[in-house]
């Protein structure tokens, strides 16, 4: 079975046969409590006869709509508070007289219809806490998961009038077939299953009436508190008001499901390509802005595990598909679905994962993704220095923000999260973490990230259910770290310079981890590393990785030079019968051989590794101008090396006289003769 649900983010535009005459007429016949010209919230005042602006969330109109109107304002804050008051009365009653299970059951179904009347605003509250089964008792769970695509429907009287005057047509007319009754019923509106008469099976969602009013009315309230709490408590640091705005703007963009639309097709342009992920086709001739007709999909919500494996598809393979998607819109294209939540991803048939509901879409900007990938990366490395300086760049810090003292906060606080690996990392330790910083230091939160966090925590808690095991960021780390090798943006060199180079000195360490990680990511190429690599070696970007890297070559060569001498002249003395010492590995330059060693093995290990590509890289190497540089460089590098042993161990080092051995025992050599003034 199909479950959509309603969401939408971005900019959107209202069909041109949609005017104000036509809400209000809207609003007269259904006779609900909501604005007399819902345009004049979402648009301003717009002539029927011109083409409808984007619609916007507008803060200031809505203030001084509803300041002329306190006791609307006052009656919808009770109506919030009062029913919220009641809960907690009751949670306290139950704990108090001991009512156990039972009472938590009661307590549980009490807050879903709690929620569902309060309006859309709550509902999407109780869907995000629905996907966090390690915060939520299953009793809890249970109920709040009712809230992804079974609440209670709208008339379908009122829904196919909708589609009449969208669509201009009776439902009879537009579809071969429409279910009587809706299939599910979520915050913003409600799906029927029909058939086009070209044949195709199709979902048709139809919004909720009155969203407009509900909306708008517990913005204004919310940002009210918002401002408010700023103002008042000094612990609070972020602009509450602007992540209240962001949220405001994207659940008023879901109210046009044209917008919606065009994010399905844009979604799917970017991320459609991936051969497990699959995106709905949209039927523009039968959709407007109540009403969107989508291709039906087949599918099983990925908390339904065992209808899952009864279908012999592995749910936590489809988590690490959904994953991998989830880090494509967030690290590469920057276009990603803000609302994941179960009721938006089935498992298909044939084992692809689907996405539905595409109204909450949110977009992170270039510099935010790159901010975003050196952050996994330097917490990964527990570079914490480096951590701070990407919360300057995320804007979590202003850049005169003295760091000193965050850094070895983030130390104590995040290696405590972090345990002894990547693989025990989960985002909800990470931000719980950070969330106890943010009363220390001046962090303030963007608004931007208020939905990334909703987006990844959300996906967390569904991985969570399938697989209590399952770390996000340990299957994400992979593919960051391919894109940190292949990626060419200026951005994403200079990390990966900063990462590997330290006090000019080369992070072996470093490497092995990037790589190790990197060629378990399925799109890893290795062949485009490698030229990608020589490229910006050989590049004026690269000027400062090959002086590090001549150094590194010289250290290696002196180092099996060094060994290679040892070697030979303890075998030589040892031969004559000189007693002398078994040379001893030199720490260091040993250190580097081993890291190269094992780096080999790693490339050996990748997939699509060839040693004859590899080796045809020579002749292009040799080629470059800069090589031959190099190469005089570490000669000269050598040869001082030599000449300075040469100078220390030969020259102004008194060396012992070895023993001479004869029959096994060592024969004492003469005294010399003293010196005489």
């Amino acid at each position: 079975m199909s479950v959509m649900n309603d969401k939408s983010v971005s900019v959107t535009t209202i069909d041109s046969r949609y005017t104000t005459e036509d809400v209000d007429r809207e609003m007269a016949d259904l006779s609900t409590v909501t604005i007399a010209n819902e345009s004049e919230i979402l648009m301003g005042d717009v002539p029927s006869e011109q083409a409808a602006p984007s619609i916007h969330y507008d803060p200031d109109e809505i203030a001084a709509r509803y300041e002329r109107q306190p006791f609307k304002v006052f009656a919808r804050t009770l109506s919030i508070f009062l029913p919220l008051v009641w809960f907690a009365f009751r949670l306290w009653w139950d704990r108090v007289t001991g009512g156990g299970d039972r009472a938590q059951k009661g307590q549980a179904i009490h807050l879903r219809k709690m929620l569902t009347t309060l309006g859309p605003a709550f509902i999407k509250i109780g869907q995000a806490l629905s996907t966090r089964p390690d915060l939520v008792p299953p009793t809890y769970l249970e109920e709040l998961t009712k809230l992804q695509d079974q609440l209670p429907p709208f008339p379908n009287e009122i829904a196919f009038q909708f589609i009449r005057e969208e669509l201009g047509a009776d439902p009879s007319e537009v579809y071969a077939e429409l279910s009587s009754m809706p299939i599910a019923a979520a915050s913003l509106g409600q799906v029927y299953k029909g058939k086009l008469k070209t044949g195709e099976d199709v979902a048709v969602k139809v919004q909720r009436p009155g969203l407009a009013e509900s909306i708008a009315v517990d913005m204004y309230i919310l940002r009210k508190i918002a401002a408010w709490a700023m103002n008042n408590i000094k612990r609070v640091r972020s602009n509450l008001v602007a992540i209240a705005d962001e949220l405001a703007t994207r659940i008023f963009e879901e109210t046009d499901y044209n917008q919606e639309g065009r994010n399905a097709e844009r979604f799917a342009s970017l991320y459609g390509y991936l051969p497990e992920i699959y995106v709905p086709k949209i039927y523009w001739r039968y959709t407007g802005r109540r009403v969107l007709t989508m291709e039906w999909i087949t599918g099983t919500k990925l908390t339904e595990l065992d209808k899952i494996r009864e279908q012999g598809i592995d749910a936590t393979h489809l988590i690490d598909v959904g994953v991998q998607c989830s880090l494509r819109q967030l690290l590469e294209h920057g276009f990603f679905h803000a609302d994941p939540h179960p009721g938006n991803l089935l498992a298909m048939p044939d084992g692809r994962l689907a996405y539905l509901d595409f109204g909450m879409m949110s977009e992170v900007k270039p510099y935010q993704r790159y901010g975003l990938i050196e952050a996994i990366v330097h917490l990964v490395n527990r570079d914490f220095e480096g951590l701070a300086h990407d919360y300057v760049k995320l804007e979590f810090l202003t850049p005169d923000t003295d760091l000193a003292p965050i850094i070895p906060a983030f130390a104590s606080v995040f290696n405590d999260a972090l345990g002894a690996s990547v693989a025990e990392i989960n985002i909800k330790s990470i931000t719980d973490q950070l969330s106890s910083l943010m009363y220390e230091y001046p962090f303030t939160v963007p608004a931007y990230y208020a939905l990334i966090i909703r987006s990844l925590v959300t996906l967390e808690g569904i991985a969570i259910h399938v697989d209590p095991e399952f770390k996000v960021l340990s299957k994400a780390y992979p593919y960051v770290a391919k894109r940190l090798l292949t990626d060419q943006s200026p951005e994403l060199r200079e990390s990966l310079r900063d990462l590997l180079f330290k006090d000019g000195r080369f992070r072996w360490n470093r490497l092995e981890n990037l790589l190790q990680n990197a060629r378990s990511n399925q799109e890893y190429d290795l062949d485009q590393v490698l030229d990608q690599a020589v490229d910006f070696l050989f590049s004026e970007r690269g000027e400062f990785i090959r002086a590090n890297l001549v150094n590194e070559i010289i250290k290696g060569l002196d180092s099996l030079g060094q060994s290679v001498w040892q070697t030979v002249n303890y075998r030589f003395r040892e031969q004559v019968g000189w007693t002398v010492e078994r040379p001893v590995a030199l720490s260091e330059n040993q250190q580097t051989l081993e890291h190269v060693k094992r780096i080999w093995n790693i490339l050996q290990e990748t997939r699509g590794f060839d040693q004859g590509k590899l080796l045809s890289l020579l002749p292009r190497l040799l080629a470059k101008p800069e090589t031959q540089k190099m190469g005089q460089k570490i000669v000269g590098g050598l040869a001082q090396k030599f000449a300075v042993r040469l100078l220390r161990d030969f020259l102004l080092t008194e060396q012992p006289s070895p023993q001479i051995v004869k029959d096994g025992y060592p024969i004492a050599r003469p005294a010399l003769p003293a010196a005489r003034g």
